[in-house]
């Protein structure tokens, strides 16, 4: 009996009502205290083209998907025999036979089980409206596998209920498709000998499952952010109508105002430089896009570089170029944001890896743009923005907000001048004055132009490189505040996945020969990938960047490995050729591996390309 170590997944057709049942399903599982993720794959189109959801149990918490399925739910005519294809040896097969496609004839493997099932009689018995029963048909295969897994059907009710707060009708006709599914399991399924089981543990105790997005946007409220403007594009929408919703109920004043405003712009172009208004005036700005929209801001992220406005762009990566596959998920977008604009323009970025970090990075990308006076982008992706993770609970903020070199009037009184692109700390970075702070020597001119250090109008070749040079000095500085690498060695990993294992000290986490850096999403794949390496005798070191520009120990984990894997999910490995341009004396050290299909990443995608490697060192 496989208890709690199964790999669900589910296709059917996009717009059918499925998500809410495979929520429904995933969710009673993380109640039951099972370790489990999900990732839903869908197309771009509202409604019928195919979709597929994937849900991964592992008692250990090693819950990345996985390419193949140990069960398969088919309910989609126009992927089924395809389907067939990625299920497991010794898998079971459960598909609506009323779609009229007979599987038998194709399947050699005699280890898999084929369950057809008739859905149309037991959908009819849950309601007699035709439009409600193209939904909730979804719900029998929900009481199907929680009579085969044996699920807690009180937990499943629980879900159930929360799915469809308070739309009592929608919950009982619900809850009834799952009962009709259950006790069709319960009578025809009975003599299927069923190797896998849900059982209820505690490994779930203090933890939540959100997706990135919402923690985002989170953050965003917890990190004092005031004013947002953008324009909708997948997959960074919901961050910004989450985020709408959190602070319609918490950021008000005492008389009920908001306190705060959001617009969405005409455009992507617009959304930007009214954030850089906003964050001018002395606003906690932002914006939410994805790729096509970053690259419409360049011109504006380069007015931001050279005027040294705090403000944030959220980028929730999709796969591209041009408009791309706007609901696959990839990390292509790491070289543009970097350099986005023209000229010698560099922005920091921020890149989570996981919930907390979309969480804690809403505060800290404030911070370091005030702090730096600049426009710091935060990498995410459709993986980790649209899909459900688990983590621990997250904590209230205590640390206060960092607003940066800010003169006040009463700072301007002891200055003897006032230089609004100077550099006084000699650390790249000046002060500035809000607009309406009444002094003398508040006011300046704001340039995107070429100016000195007095804010004037200059074309004089010693006065702009005066700049660049102290711009490129602020590079340096920023170095010192992003967030440091998390090492994290194979001992950690052999037995369990625990996040607390994670250290940002690289001195104990060198202790093999290969070496792992990896960034976002793809943080549970690689941990998964070294308790796979570990087993066929490779030991490694991990190394997850969480921001450009790199702190100085990135160079020396590189320098302790006799190689070290650079894993990208993009096509031509943009943190492998950043490495390489920021550390080119090293680079007989480091090797790229890719993944790149649109898909969320597995461990296979990393074990793979490794193993091969490391045989032919051998060979």
């Amino acid at each position: 009996m496989n208890k709690n170590n199964f790999v669900i997944t589910i296709a059917t057709v996009n717009g059918s009502g499925s998500q809410s049942a495979n929520s429904i399903l995933l969710k009673t599982l993380f109640r039951m205290g099972v370790p489990v993720g999900g990732k839903n794959v869908f197309p771009s189109n509202i409604a019928g083209l195919p979709t597929w959801f994937w849900i991964r149990a592992e008692e250990n918490g090693f819950v990345a998907r996985r390419d193949k399925a140990d069960i398969f739910v088919a309910m989609n005519s126009q992927t089924l025999l395809e389907d067939l294809k990625t299920l497991k040896p010794g898998g079971f097969f459960i598909y609506n036979s009323d779609l009229g496609i007979q599987p038998q004839a194709l399947v050699k493997d005699t280890s898999i089980t084929l369950i057809p099932i008739s859905f149309k009689p037991l959908v009819d018995g849950s309601t007699d409206s035709i439009k409600v029963k193209k939904l909730v048909i979804n719900m029998i295969y929900v009481g199907v596998l929680a009579k085969l897994l044996n699920l807690d059907l009180e937990v499943l009710n629980l879900s159930i209920a929360d799915q469809f707060e308070n739309k009592d009708s929608v919950i009982a006709v619900n809850k009834k498709a799952a009962e009709l599914g259950f006790q069709y399991a319960e009578t025809a399924l009975k003599d299927i000998a069923f190797p896998y089981q849900a059982t209820s543990t505690t490994k779930n105790k203090n933890k939540i499952i959100m997706d990135g997005n919402t923690a985002a946007a989170l953050g965003w409220l917890f990190g004092g952010c005031t004013f947002t403007a953008w324009y909708p594009i997948t997959p960074s929408s919901s961050v910004v109508e989450k985020y709408i919703q959190l602070a319609q109920k918490y950021r008000k004043d005492d008389e009920g105002k908001n306190k705060f405003a959001v617009i969405q712009a005409e455009d992507e172009l617009a959304s930007i430089c009214m954030v850089l208004g906003a964050g001018w005036a002395g606003a906690r700005s932002i914006t939410a896009t994805s790729g096509p929209g970053l690259s419409l801001m360049a011109e504006s992220a380069g007015y931001a570089y050279c005027t040294e406005i705090p403000s944030v762009i959220w980028n929730v990566q999709r796969v591209g170029p041009s408009t791309g596959m706007p609901t696959r998920t990839s990390q292509g977008d790491l070289l543009s944001a970097v350099h986005l604009s023209h000229g010698d323009t560099k922005h920091p970025c921020l890149i989570p890896g996981n919930i907390k970090e979309c969480f804690d990075f809403g505060q800290v990308a404030f911070d370091m743009a005030e702090r730096l006076q600049q426009l710091v982008i935060v990498l995410s992706d459709l993986d980790l923005g649209m899909n459900l993770w688990m983590e621990n609970k997250l904590t209230y903020p205590e640390k206060p907000f960092d607003r940066g070199k800010v003169l006040s009037a009463a700072d301007l009184d002891k200055v003897t001048q006032y230089e609004r692109y100077g550099d006084p700390d000699q650390d790249g970075i000046p002060y500035r004055t809000l607009p309406g702070t009444w002094h003398d020597k508040a006011a300046y001119f704001t340039r995107g132009s070429g100016h000195n250090a007095k804010a004037a109008y200059s074309e004089k070749s010693e006065e702009y490189k005066f700049i660049m040079d102290r711009l490129a000095k602020k590079w340096e500085t920023a170095k010192t505040l992003v967030p440091a690498p998390v090492y994290l060695s194979n001992d950690k990993v052999l037995n369990s996945l625990d996040k607390e294992n994670t250290s940002h000290s690289l001195a104990e986490n060198t202790k093999a020969k290969v070496g792992i850096i990896a960034y976002g999403s793809s943080d549970l794949a690689v941990k998964e990938a070294m308790h796979i390496l570990a087993q066929q005798g490779i030991t490694t070191d991990y190394c997850r960047i969480r921001a450009v520009p790199f702190t100085p120990d990135v160079l020396e984990f590189i320098n302790k490995h006799t190689v070290t894997y650079v894993l990208d999910q993009n096509r031509d490995g943009q943190m492998f050729e950043l490495l390489k341009t920021e550390y080119n004396q090293v680079c007989h050290l480091i090797h790229s591996i890719k993944h790149y299909d649109g898909t969320p990443i597995t461990a296979d995608s990393i074990v793979n390309p490794i193993t091969n490697a490391e045989k032919k060192k051998c060979q």
